[in-house]
């Protein structure tokens, strides 16, 4: 997310995406979000870090934009 992003700002079904337990448990997702600028060491290693699984194996990353929403 942009630096600028604050969850308080976020209301309706849009919020269930940003709560972890509820978007595993109705869309079968695990979703995490950190704001651009914790992102190490850059957003792309972070994101290459995190697909890959500790036995190896790759999960699905996937961008959702704001445009698209």
């Amino acid at each position: 997310m942009e630096d600028t992003f604050a969850l308080d700002d976020v209301s309706g079904e849009a919020r269930l995406v940003f709560d972890n337990a509820f978007a595993q448990a109705h869309f079968g997702a695990s979703v995490f979000w950190v704001r651009r600028s914790a992102c190490f060491p850059n957003e792309t290693e972070m994101v290459s870090g995190w697909k890959q699984k500790r036995d190896g194996n790759y999960r699905g990353i996937a961008e959702v934009l704001k445009e698209s929403l």
